[in-house]
């Protein structure tokens, strides 16, 4: 019998050969599951990865980074644009390399979007106790600082034996290439491993192909589901980011045409209808549109399609107010399906609404239903046209005047990316989406420092498409650092920088919470020692110009608008840089259309916490537990 042919190689060298040949499948398309690696080295991984993607060539990409948080921010921005079905993989060294991509692996696990992270690991032989960077616990022996990557994590291992990689990469694989399970996967490399030579079996190194599937609902379940449907008098479906991630936005439409049920999203779902269709009603939930919240409050039966039901969307328990409202969950999560004590399909958000609509051919809402909320659509898209409404062209625009000439300049190619601040809130409820790519909002972290790596994961799944990171003052100062990662490879996008002076979102929910706006200003110190005197005279579109960006400064809603015009056809990463109106009399996006628990001081001396907690607790007095 003739012995297995084998390969000696580096566990760092076997791991690249490795990863070179996984692949996902669904619907009959193939693509590489780990498209390239993100890595900047340290004494953690140089000889051992970085030895091993140099010797590999183009087997496996390399990309060069400058921050570990933004190199996962890069990735998870990646695997959202490939619908998941192409992640991108992260090298660190040991030690802060290590520790800094936490954040961003808790993004992309509480996203559900996949990233491997390869960070190095002390020495598993310990030659020298302790070496560099070593975390030394008294009481245990086997801890370093990568056991931060644990909790965010859905899956972790330490590979401290050759031998060992070739489970811990299939299951890494296996996780990665999961609907229900993808995030964050941790492959923890001490460093004298990744450069010990063993013999690897070839069969190791053959494609695999990991195949997505789309199951289908249980016939029993799907039976329920249609009864449900078919007994609602005032039916609100909900579709969440699983929309997306399955692809299933054809599906919704035919059976969002089919039914006349008006479709509200959340922020990872929305764009899964385009705004002009007849059942879009926009955003649901703190950030909604007083059309898709008045039908929550008033919906006998909500439908949540690929959605986990976070506080925004349920306004923290206080929406869904109707007597005796019942939940249908569509989700391939059996663990979101069942969330409000909802009847469960648990499927591919595709497969689901296809065979929903299958079964309830012939099935409609009431004329009066339907044209109740067409008017409420028409009325709230005038409410976004004053917000919009630029005005004098001489003026300094406000924060939504720069969204309203963004929404006029941009066609169904543009992607825009935001993540934190005040942004959000306005992007919910007042952009019109006109295509599943262009809304590309991370709002289950909401992590400031996102949204420029993003747009560069974004251009490297997409070249073609015109990306725009719209980031403010505090957000920027969080993580510029790949704007240099941009110009390097080439990669234009289009930073919207606003500059109104600190933490503009913080700063109004501290006032509406009683604290005042306090040390939310980006200000100087005044007398009495509170950051309440002169704005600081930073130039953060100097700072841009500075990494390498060409840089158009607009002070004006005119210079504005045509700088937009001229960022959009750039071929190189340009920055827009505009300080935004913050006066209280301009008109901006309408208030929020329902409640966000925040919780207030029980007990205060100053007045206007006082007053917060009076409001809170009338607030609070409408939360409901649906059972």
């Amino acid at each position: 019998m003739n012995a297995p042919t084998t390969r000696r190689l580096t566990v760092a060298q076997a791991l690249v050969e490795f990863l070179a040949h996984q692949y996902t499948e669904r619907d009959g398309r193939r693509r590489r599951l780990i498209g390239a690696c993100w890595g900047i080295f340290g004494h953690g991984n140089v000889a051992g990865l970085g030895q091993a993607l140099l010797e590999s060539g183009e087997a496996l990409p390399y990309l060069q980074g400058r921050n570990e948080q933004a190199m996962v921010h890069a990735a998870v921005g990646y695997a959202r644009q490939c619908d998941r079905l192409s992640a991108q993989a992260v090298t660190t060294s040991i030690g802060p390399g290590a520790t800094n991509l936490v954040t961003g692996a808790a993004l992309a696990t509480v996203n559900r979007l996949p990233v491997l992270l390869l960070p190095g690991d002390t020495f598993a032989t310990r030659p020298a106790d302790p070496v560099l960077q070593q975390l030394e616990v008294p009481h245990a022996g086997d801890v370093s600082v990568n056991d931060a990557l644990r909790p965010v994590s859905r899956y972790f291992d330490r590979v401290t034996r050759p031998e060992a990689l070739i489970p811990a990469a299939l299951q890494a694989m296996r996780v990665l290439a999961d609907p229900v399970d993808t995030g964050a996967v941790t492959l923890a490399l001490p460093q004298d491993v990744q450069a010990e030579a063993y013999d690897w079996p070839e069969e190791f190194f053959a494609d695999r192909v990991w195949r997505v599937a789309r199951p289908a609902p249980d016939a029993d379940a799907l039976a329920e589901a249609v009864r449900l449907i078919r007994a609602a008098r005032r039916p609100l479906l909900i579709a969440g980011g699983g929309v997306h991630h399955s692809e299933a936005e054809d599906a919704l439409r035919a059976f969002a045409d089919a039914t006349g049920i008006p479709v509200a999203s959340t922020q990872a779902g929305k764009g899964s209808l385009r705004h002009d269709h007849p059942a879009d009603v926009g955003g649901i939930g703190h950030t909604g549109t007083a059309t898709a919240d008045g039908l929550g409050r008033e919906a006998d039966l909500v439908i949540g399609v690929g959605t986990r039901y976070t506080d925004f969307t349920t306004a923290s328990s206080t929406l869904f107010a109707a007597p005796g409202v019942r939940f249908l969950n569509l989700n391939i999560a059996p663990f979101d399906s069942h969330k409000l004590g909802a009847t469960a399909l648990v499927a591919d958000a595709r497969a689901g609404l296809e065979a929903l609509g299958k079964e309830l051919a012939g099935h409609r809402v009431a004329k009066e239903y339907e044209a109740g909320y067409t008017a409420a659509k028409a009325e709230w898209e005038r409410r976004v046209d004053s917000a919009y409404d630029a005005g004098d062209d001489s003026a300094r625009p406000s924060q939504t005047q720069v969204l309203g000439l963004l929404d006029a300049l941009v066609d169904d190619t543009d992607v825009l990316i935001n993540a934190a601040g005040s942004l959000p809130g306005d992007l919910h409820k007042l952009w019109r989406a006109r295509s599943r790519r262009q809304y590309h909002l991370e709002y289950g972290y909401s992590c400031m420092g996102y949204e420029i790596p993003a747009a560069i994961g974004v251009r490297l799944a997409d070249p073609d498409r015109p990306v725009w990171a719209l980031v403010g003052d505090g957000t920027y100062l969080m993580n510029p650092t790949e704007i240099v990662t941009a110009v390097q490879e080439g990669l234009p996008f289009t930073l919207v920088l606003l500059q109104n002076h600190g933490y503009a979102s913080i700063g109004g929910l501290s006032e509406q919470t009683g604290g005042e706006r306090f040390g939310t200003a980006y200000r100087f110190r005044a007398g009495d020692g509170r950051y309440t005197g002169a704005p600081l005279p930073v130039d953060l579109a100097a700072n841009a110009a500075s990494l390498g960006m060409h840089v158009l400064r607009a002070a004006t809603v005119g210079e504005l608008r045509a700088a937009l015009a001229e960022a959009r056809g750039a071929k190189r990463p340009t920055c827009v840089y505009v300080e935004t109106e913050t006066a209280d009399t301009v008109p901006g996006a309408p208030e929020a259309q329902a409640w966000w628990d925040v919780p207030v001081a029980e007990t205060a001396t100053r007045p206007a916490a006082l007053a917060a907690r009076q409001a809170y607790d009338r607030q609070a007095a409408g939360r409901r537990r649906h059972l």
